[in-house]
This record gives structure tokens, C-alpha cells and sequence, in this order.
């Protein structure tokens, strides 16, 4: 026998929990698409490895940097690259690595620090940005080094000035080395600090030990080619260290706060009574 049809109006109705959909937060550490392209285009170069050893010095010859290039004194050193190399140097040397070591840990120094910067800055400020610390960290190893001949190579330069920037704004509520940090994007874009509230902050002036103390004990970075004379060209690091700090401001796009709202946005624990 067929059972009654169902009364529906007389049903009691269901309590269903409304349905909504939650925006999925993006980890702190995803790449941003513009890091992304720079990691990729460093191992795509390291691939010259590959090449036959005469071909593969010659890349090294013709892009990294040689202070002896400049040395005017020497009108009869043939050093491949001509004129021209004294210009791109200043930049290509910052994309050649010695080997998957000296690659591998300066792309890990740059993942935090690089990819807050390139999501603040944009992929045309993120690449000039490097372009501008690797030219700096290559000046002050000129300095430093006039007549070297052994080609100094590496991204440390730009890595450094990419840590350096960084801390301007990673400490502030919000961003990515904050207690109370927010999503990837928002935590990039948090006001900076102002230089001189950053200097007077101990866990910028901790950081800065720290990255001091890291270069000088273990020396990761860029190194000369010549096994006879390798060595860490520390002074680089320095050069796109402080221009990386001292540059920020020109390359970045978020507003700035008055030091009293910096002061009180820098703050990861609110006060309690």
C-alpha cells in the first residue's frame, strides 16, 4: 500500500548551517611570480656549467666582474668583453654562480626576504632594485680591490641589499617576521619603519649583528673564480648591504607613517592593564 503523500508545510524547518566560503590565506613564503622568474633565470644560467671548460671561462671572463678591467694603467691587457663589460658587468656578474652551493644558499637567504620585497615593490621595482644593489656591491669591491684579476661572481651583493630592505618593514605589526602577521600580500605592504626608528629598533640592530656575524663566519656569497684565490668578497655584501638600506625609500610605493605611528604599528604585543 503506498504510504501518504508528505505534508511539507507541516514540517518543522531545518536548522542548516549557513554556508559561506572562507578566502584561503596564502602562506607568507609562496613565491611571488617575480622571484619566481629571477630563481629560475639564475638556474637556467647556471646551466653554462655544461659548457666545454674554455666556453664556460669565457662566459666568466666576459660577465663577472674584474676590477683589473678598470685599472687604466694596463692599455695592453686584452681581457674579453672589451669597453662593453665595463658597463654590464656591474649587473651580470650577480646572475653567474660558482656552483650549486654558492647558488643554493643565496637563493635561500633571498626566499623571505625577496619575496616580501617583490610583493611590495612590484616585478619592474623588484628587478631595478637588484640591478641597483648588485652595481653597488660591484662598486665597493672596486673600491676595494683595484687591481684584482680573478673575476668575482655571485647574487650575494643583491641578496644582501635584499635583507636590507627588508627589515625597514619585516618587524612592524603585520609583516611577514611579526608575531601578529597577516597574509603574504598584506603583510608586504605594511608602512615601513622610518631609517633612523629602525636603527633605534634591537631587533633590527639583532638582525644586523647577526647578518654581520653570519658573513664573517661562514662567508656565503660571492667568491673569485681562480682556486688559487678564492676568497669572500665580503665587501660586496657590505656595498649592497647599505644600499639596499639606504635606497628603500626611493624604490618603495606604500605611504609612510609619522614616527609616533610607526612606533605604535611596530609594536607584535598589545599593552595589557
Amino acid at each position: 500500500m503506498d504510504s501518504p503523500p508528505h505534508n511539507s508545510s507541516q514540517d518543522p524547518p531545518l536548522d542548516l548551517p549557513a554556508a559561506h566560503e572562507e578566502a584561503p590565506r596564502e602562506p607568507v613564503l609562496t613565491l611571488p611570480p617575480a622571484l619566481t622568474a629571477y630563481v629560475v633565470l639564475l638556474a637556467v644560467i647556471h646551466l653554462r656549467v655544461l659548457l666545454p671548460p674554455e666556453l664556460e671561462n669565457w662566459t666568466i671572463d666576459v660577465f663577472g666582474f674584474i676590477p683589473k678591467r678598470y685599472d687604466s694603467s694596463l692599455l695592453n691587457l686584452q681581457i674579453p668583453g672589451g669597453t662593453g663589460a665595463k658597463v654590464w658587468t656591474f649587473v651580470t656578474y650577480s646572475l653567474l654562480h660558482a656552483n650549486l652551493t654558492h647558488l643554493g644558499f643565496n637563493v635561500l637567504w633571498l626566499l623571505p626576504f625577496g619575496s616580501a620585497l617583490a610583493r611590495r615593490f612590484g616585478a619592474v621595482r623588484f628587478f631595478l632594485f637588484l640591478a641597483v644593489t648588485a652595481a653597488a656591491g660591484a662598486l665597493a669591491h672596486l673600491l676595494t680591490h683595484e687591481h684584482a684579476v680573478a673575476p668575482m661572481i655571485g647574487a650575494s651583493a643583491s641578496v644582501s641589499g635584499a635583507m636590507a630592505a627588508a627589515i625597514r618593514f619585516a618587524f612592524v605589526r603585520g609583516s611577514f617576521l611579526s608575531f601578529n602577521r597577516s597574509d603574504a600580500d598584506t603583510a608586504a605592504r605594511v608602512p615601513a619603519l622610518p631609517l633612523s626608528r629602525a636603527l633605534r629598533d634591537g631587533r633590527v640592530i639583532g638582525f644586523l649583528a647577526v647578518w654581520f656575524g653570519v658573513n664573517i663566519i661562514f662567508g656565503v656569497g660571492a667568491i673569485g673564480i681562480d682556486a688559487e684565490t678564492t676568497s669572500v668578497a665580503w665587501q660586496a655584501h657590505i656595498g649592497g648591504f647599505f644600499a639596499g638600506l639606504l635606497l628603500f625609500t626611493l624604490f618603495d610605493p606604500v605611504p609612510r607613517v609619522r614616527n609616533d605611528a610607526a612606533d605604535a604599528s611596530s609594536q607584535d604585543v598589545s599593552d595589557r592593564i
